[in-house]
């Protein structure tokens, strides 16, 4: 046994989600906060819409509101929900929101509150009947606690969706983009590709480091790049989606062919 490798399922309590309606989609991870995970999930709804399937964004746990018109809103929330194409509101799309913009486990304790994963699951098997697609956006890394004894990678495993890694491109991405693909390797989950995110539009030898990325992913994990997205002064889903790679996201999409009911019935 290699004792290295972290055990490819979920907690005991976290059992894979099985709902009565396949659940169809990408989860998407990051190699760390704040390198663009609600662009990309928000670009990859506008896509799917794009192709004429219903799509929905699903926020599992958001840190951070403000208030707007006396309700308190997730800014991430409220961007899939208006990027996807089915009629959701913001409950639906994020059913655990906490108020402090900080790691959910500690706003969850902050407001004497849990992350219950009961509800979370809930959530998602009610999104597998309202959309064709759902584009699953993580909190933070790929291995954020969330709770005392699990975490986003059991999330994703119990959700079970191939993972879009999205790298930020600045000092360190290599590294990170290659220690997070190992993670998420290792939970036992299908790594269908990652999308590179100019976060820092100084970074010195960024085609060096794009190139290194595409090298190593490759070797050791067999991901293809889906995008290499360039510093955008206003990033809207469509703006963004103009950067990714149709042909490659077909192939990610595709993995399951979705029923002919997925189509949009024409307006």
């Amino acid at each position: 046994m290699n004792m290295g490798m972290i055990p490819s399922h979920p907690t005991p309590f976290l059992m894979p989600l099985q709902p009565s309606h396949p659940l169809h989609g990408c989860f998407v991870t990051g190699t760390d906060t704040a390198v663009g995970k609600t662009q990309v999930s928000a670009a990859l709804l506008h896509w799917c819409a794009q192709q004429g399937w219903r799509s929905a964004g699903f926020k599992p746990v958001a840190a951070g509101t403000t208030r707007i018109d006396g309700q308190s809103v997730n800014e991430d929330v409220q961007a899939l929900r208006q990027a996807g194409s089915a009629r959701l509101t913001d409950a639906e799309v994020g059913p655990l929101q906490f108020e402090a913009a900080c790691a959910p486990q500690i706003a969850a304790v902050l407001e004497d509150r849990s992350i219950d994963p009961a509800t979370i699951l809930s959530a998602a098997r009610h999104l597998a009947r309202c959309a064709d697609v759902v584009v699953v956006e993580g909190v933070g890394g790929f291995c954020v606690p969330l709770g005392p004894d699990w975490d986003t990678a059991d999330l994703a495993v119990a959700i079970g969706l191939p993972v879009i890694l999205v790298v930020g491109l600045r000092l360190g991405c290599i590294s990170h983009a290659l220690l997070t693909a190992e993670a998420i390797r290792a939970r036992g989950l299908p790594l269908a590709g990652w999308i590179a995110n100019t976060v820092d539009p100084d970074m010195a030898h960024r085609e060096g480091n794009l190139a290194s990325l595409r090298h190593e992913m490759t070797r050791r994990h067999q991901a293809p790049c889906l995008g290499v997205l360039p510093w955008l002064d206003a990033p809207k889903p469509a703006a963004v989606a103009a950067h990714l790679d149709a042909t490659a996201l077909h192939r990610v999409f595709d993995h399951t062919p979705l029923p002919s009911s997925c189509l949009l019935e024409s307006t």
